[in-house]
């Protein structure tokens, strides 16, 4: 070593810096990259991503050649720099050597470059694979008794390794992925996705329009009433019964009885001839599935039953879509801003519409709409101008028909 001119030490050492600081940011780097965007790229058969992604399935093995490269060469400019320290300085500077590689190591082959790393990963990192790939298969054979020797010990300790990495995400996870999406993503496209991923949890029940509420053709009624119903009706689908639910007959397309109409005088009978088969399903379906069904049994719209097989509801294939994508159709809001502070609301709306179109946080698992929130909180039948709390808001009934809620108005804490 006394041959050697301390240029050429100086240059080693320098070098030896240099390596410390590559191992440290890929290190980094690798560890910090995002690991969808990677398997996006190596889908597309970037050559880096796709080296980036080999290394990354044995993390293992990837930080035992790191750390082993990392010390190695740490150690190597320890012993570089104390016996560049003894050729100046003597034995005194041996204590100097030691502070001062301390302070450069520590700035210049650790917080700068893993600093670089973390803010720019995906340059380090696609630029360290092209190195450290080929020295994974040079020093294989070292690498691998070090990890062995290592997974001994963690074995010791209870630990069980699961080689690759894990990327599947709960729907909770992505639900919070989409919500800080704002950035890149437009408003209505971030609540369509949110409200596809709610999607398992709502059920038919939710989005179905209620009995009392169905639209429907009574085959008692006179032939001259069931025709003005069906050149008025606004619905193309109508269910079609003997004086009550209770004694459904079938569906009928209105298109299929319009050339008809205008031709000639339908009978009852020939309505009975054009109607469709009844599709029912239970009122606890999950949407999800309902919207499977109806596209594999080509149905746009089902009959709702309970566990005794009554009728509860209708739901529509346009019911389902409306969840997904907002209001489809240009019906009156439910929903009216008075003032900053009040809103004025329909209580048949249901508590998910609501939520969605305030932005309010109402619950959702218990009562479908509002009229039955209400009811459930109160624990009667209210009369007109009654005023409650409800989860954090101020409401004031309007106006009652029959037993149930027709009108509040919602005032908004300030």
């Amino acid at each position: 070593m006394n041959d050697i001119p301390l240029s050429v030490l100086f240059g080693a050492l320098a070098v030896l810096i240099l390596l410390s600081a590559f191992f440290s940011s890929s290190e980094t780097a690798l560890m910090a990259l995002n690991r969808y965007r990677l398997q996006h790229l190596a889908k597309k058969k970037q050559a880096s991503a796709l080296r980036a992604r080999r290394l990354l399935d044995r993390p293992d093995r990837l930080i035992g050649l790191i750390l082993l490269g990392n010390n190695f060469v740490n150690i190597l400019a320890s012993s570089l720099a104390t016996v560049i320290a003894l050729r100046i300085y003597g034995e005194a500077g041996i204590a100097i050597a030691t502070g001062a590689l301390t302070l450069v190591i520590l700035i210049f082959a650790e917080v700068a470059p893993k600093t670089v790393a973390a803010t720019h990963p995906e340059k380090v990192s696609f630029f360290a694979v092209w190195i450290l790939l080929p020295l994974l298969r040079l020093f294989y054979p070292l690498v691998w008794l070090v990890n062995l020797l290592a997974n001994i010990v963690l074995f010791l300790f209870g630990i069980r390794l699961k080689h690759g990495t894990s990327d599947l995400l709960s729907t909770e996870e992505l639900r919070t992925v989409v919500a800080e999406a704002d950035a890149r993503l437009p408003g209505r496209y971030r609540n369509m996705l949110l409200t596809i991923l709610d999607l398992e949890s709502a059920t038919v029940e939710d989005v179905m329009v209620p009995r009392q509420d169905i639209q429907g053709i009574n085959l008692d009624d006179p032939i001259e009433t069931i025709l003005e119903q069906i050149k008025t009706s606004r619905h193309t689908r109508l269910p079609v019964f003997k004086q009550n639910f209770d004694s459904l007959v079938g569906v009928l397309h209105i298109r299929s009885l319009l050339p008809l109409i205008s031709t000639e005088l339908p009978t009852k009978e020939t309505i009975c001839q054009a109607l469709d088969e009844i599709y029912f399903v239970p009122e606890n379906m999950p949407l999800h599935q309902a919207l499977a069904d109806f596209k594999r049994q080509r149905k746009r719209l089902a009959l709702v039953v309970d566990e005794y097989g009554d009728v509860q509801g209708l739901v529509a294939l346009e019911d389902i879509m409306q969840e997904l994508v907002g209001e489809l159709t240009g019906h009156p809001s439910q929903v009216k801003k008075e003032t900053e502070e009040s809103y004025l609301v329909d209580a048949g709306i249901s508590v998910r519409e609501l939520n969605r179109i305030t932005g309010w946080h109402l619950p959702t698992r218990g009562p479908k709409t509002l009229n039955g929130l209400i009811m459930e909180h109160l624990e009667m039948i209210p009369t007109s101008g009654t005023s409650l709390n409800l989860n954090g808001f101020q409401v004031e009934i309007l106006e009652m028909e029959g037993n149930a809620v027709k009108q509040v108005r919602f005032h908004l804490a300030k």
